[in-house]
Order: C-alpha cells, then structure tokens, then sequence
C-alpha cells in the first residue's frame, strides 16, 4: 500500500510535470491531494465555500466594465473593483489582492493568483515564494519597489487550484487596465498558467520561455513560478538565465 508520503511526492513530481511541459495527467487527482504550494497552506477550504459559479449572476458585468475602464490610477481603479463578486471567488476569498509596486514600473511581474498568505494579506508574493521572488529580483539589480507586481486573478482559488476560464475571463479585464495605467515595457510572466492567460495560448513553460512574444505591444517574457522553484531547486539555473536576458532587454528598451 502507498504511504501518505510517497503519495505526496508523486503528486508533486506530477505538478512538476505539468507546470513545464503542460500535460494535464493531474486530472485524475481530487484537488485536496495537492500537495501546499504556500505556507499555512494546509486545511482545505470549507464545503460552503465551493460555490457553483454557474449560478453567479454576470448580468451587470457591461456597465461595471465601463466604470472601472474609466479609472484614471491604480488606486482610483483598486477602489471601483476591491469589493468585485462577479465570480464565485469573491464569495470565498479574505482579501482582495489587488498589486503591489511602483505605478509607473517598467518591468511588470504577473503571476496566476493569490496563495494563502497573499489572501491573508492582500499583497501578491509574500511568504516564502514572495521572499524568492524579491532574492531573484536583487539578483538582477532590481528591488521590490522598483517593479510592479500583480496576478491573472485578484481572488484566492480554493487550495490553490488552477483558474477556471471563467475566472480568467472575468479578472482579466482588470489586469488589463492596470497594464494600460502602468504602461510597462517589459511583462514578465511567472509560471505557465499566467503566460498562456495573457497571450490565449496552450503551450509548455518550456516554449514559452524561448519564445519571443509581445502583448498589447509591450514585450512579454515567461519564466518559472517561484513556489515551482522552491520544490525544484535545480530550475533556479534555467530561471537565472531568463531574468539575465530580462535584464538585458530592460536595459536595452530604457536607455
């Protein structure tokens, strides 16, 4: 009979698998065999708050778009969309996580959605991923404060599992005017989940990170998730050479 711990490092080695190469072999695995990918990230969410999203009611999402596409700042825009329901997430969420960083950033960091800590404290990449995440920045000479960091989703899935397309649908228009108010020059995508949602595509981390892509004009990079890196030490070296050439561009597009 398979151990809890071995059954742990089988799911994660199949995590592994997924986050690089995008197969989907987790779809025969309940998502509370996950293994945590945060810290504090242990009890599974309640069973009320699975909410079915197919009786979320969309019908005023129009005239909400067109309030908040009107926002003339970051805090303007956080303001007209911290309390959003317009997806079951908003209903089973602690905080709001809106982005954190300088609003004229010319590097901007978008990762898939908040984790545990990031619900607790409504401030993308903190806890051990978020510390990652600011060591990797120094390495390339940049600080916190210098960049602008955000997610596909505002809202915590439950246990951390994958967006849904409707989420993404639904969040996206808001990650999409934080980048039209932050006017970056470069988006670099943290894992593969969040390069495939900006450019609508399917690919593997491992294409993405040697394709050349732009979105909405603005040159769009992808490289791992710092949680991926925390569980796979030995991809910090592949890591290192996309932030290199992250750097490299930056420096070349702001001269």
């Amino acid at each position: 009979m398979i151990s809890q711990e071995m059954k742990r490092e089988l799911i994660n080695a199949l995590i592994d698998q997924k986050e690089i190469f995008g197969d989907e072999l987790l779809t025969t695995f309940s998502e509370n065999d996950y293994e945590p990918l945060y810290e504090n990230d242990i009890q599974p969410e309640p069973a009320e708050n699975n909410v079915n999203e197919d009786k979320i009611n969309y019908s005023s999402s129009k005239l909400f778009a067109e309030e908040f596409e009107n926002a003339r700042s970051l805090d303007e825009l956080n303001r007209m969309i911290a309390d959003c329901t317009k997806c079951s997430l908003g209903q089973t969420r602690t905080k709001f996580v809106f982005g954190t960083g300088n609003p004229n950033a010319e590097l901007m960091l978008i990762g898939e959605a908040p984790g545990a800590e990031e619900d607790k404290q409504g401030i993308p990449f903190v806890g051990r991923a978020g510390k990652l995440l600011n060591d990797i920045l120094k390495a390339i000479n940049f600080e916190r404060e210098d960049v602008y960091i955000a997610n596909i989703l505002k809202c915590r899935p439950p246990n951390n599992r994958d967006p849904l397309p409707s989420e993404r649908e639904t969040c996206i228009p808001y990650l999409n005017k934080q980048i039209e108010l932050i006017n970056p020059k470069i988006i670099l995508c943290l894992g593969r989940i969040a390069a495939n949602a900006l450019l609508n595509k399917n690919e593997s981390l491992a294409n993405l990170r040697n394709g050349d892509y732009e979105y909405k004009g603005i040159k769009l990079m992808a490289t791992y998730h710092p949680a991926a890196l925390l569980r796979n030490p030995h991809w910090k070296r592949g890591c290192w050479e996309d932030v290199k050439k992250v750097r490299k561009l930056y420096d070349e597009l702001t001269a």
